[in-house]
């Protein structure tokens, strides 16, 4: 769902992309056929892909606002991804002044890695490339500086997107000209993808764990207790009770670490002067209290069913 286009040369490199962002849910055999009809250029603007969307059931989120090209150092990197159903697949295009490389990655994972030293390179789905060709051969000039080159690619894109949806018309343009010979591009590339690859590495392990830190958080919130019995006071010393959680309650803290199994002891807190050695600790309409008299108690802990 993209469209970017990079000229890479002794002049330094310039890239243009487009910021179409597409959401699709619905039936699979329903949407392949959008797609199908979207990608083989028949359907040619935005009003006619929802419409035709909205026949097939398939809800479709638009957005323009994605960043697909960056600066890194001396570098700049285009990138297109893919989501699948496990891992996101992503080709990505580093360019600078006589050196680029082309790379796939699956997750993380680099598949392929190529290096050139000049060349005008173009992603897309295929009709889109197809227009961008069409378009680079009547406009474009070798002999055109970076920054006319930049308004042609912008030109380009804006025109591919009022041809296909697959295209937004907000346009990114960036260049960079580091003085660099092809020795010194590939040398510098190498680092900079490597570095942004750790990076990526990274990110996505951050992101695993804030995952499964989120479900923890969505499984343990269900085990809170809110109704019912949780224990009895197993002893007293002043305000302070030591109430031994039931067979079914377990303490833990605010990271769901358990402080405290079934049968074990826990300490609250308590106003009250009349508490004995064996009263009955619930909680009701999510307050902590004892059973007999309903008088308040307090801890630090959260109790949770096993």
């Amino acid at each position: 769902m993209s469209l970017i286009i990079a000229y890479v040369g002794k002049k330094g490199c310039v890239m243009a992309s487009d910021k179409r962002k597409i959401g699709y849910f619905g039936d699979k055999e329903n949407l392949d056929k959008l797609e199908s009809e979207l990608y083989g250029g028949s359907i040619t603007d935005d009003e006619a892909f929802l419409s035709r969307a909205k026949e097939l059931g398939i809800s479709i989120k638009l957005t323009d606002d994605a960043n697909k090209i960056k600066i890194i150092g001396n570098t700049i990197r285009g990138e297109v991804s893919t989501k699948g159903t496990f891992e996101t697949r992503r080709r990505r295009i580093y360019g600078t002044t006589n050196g680029y490389q082309i790379i796939e990655l699956l997750g993380s994972d680099t598949e392929s890695r190529k290096a050139g030293k000049n060349g005008l390179i173009i992603f897309g789905n295929e009709y889109a490339k197809q227009l961008a060709e069409t378009l680079i051969k009547r406009k474009w000039k070798a002999s055109l500086s970076l920054r006319y080159m930049g308004e042609i690619f912008q030109e380009i894109v804006k025109e591919v997107a009022s041809r296909t949806p697959t295209v937004g018309e907000n346009v990114d343009v960036l260049t960079q000209q580091p003085n660099f010979n092809e020795s010194e591009a590939q040398k510098h590339l190498n680092v900079t993808i490597d570095h942004d690859i750790k990076v990526l590495i990274k990110f996505r392990q951050d992101l695993t764990e804030k995952l499964v830190q989120q479900a923890l958080d969505v499984n343990m919130a269900e085990k809170i207790i809110n109704k019912g019995e949780v224990g009895r006071v197993a002893s007293i010393d002043g305000n302070m009770l030591y109430v031994q959680l039931n067979s079914k309650t377990q303490a833990v803290d605010g990271n769901w670490k358990q402080l405290a199994a079934p049968g074990q002891n826990v300490l609250m807190f308590t106003e009250s002067d009349n508490v004995k050695v064996g009263d009955k600790v619930i909680i009701e309409n999510e307050d902590l209290c004892l059973k007999k008299d309903k008088s308040s108690l307090k801890c630090d802990i959260i109790l949770c069913s096993l």
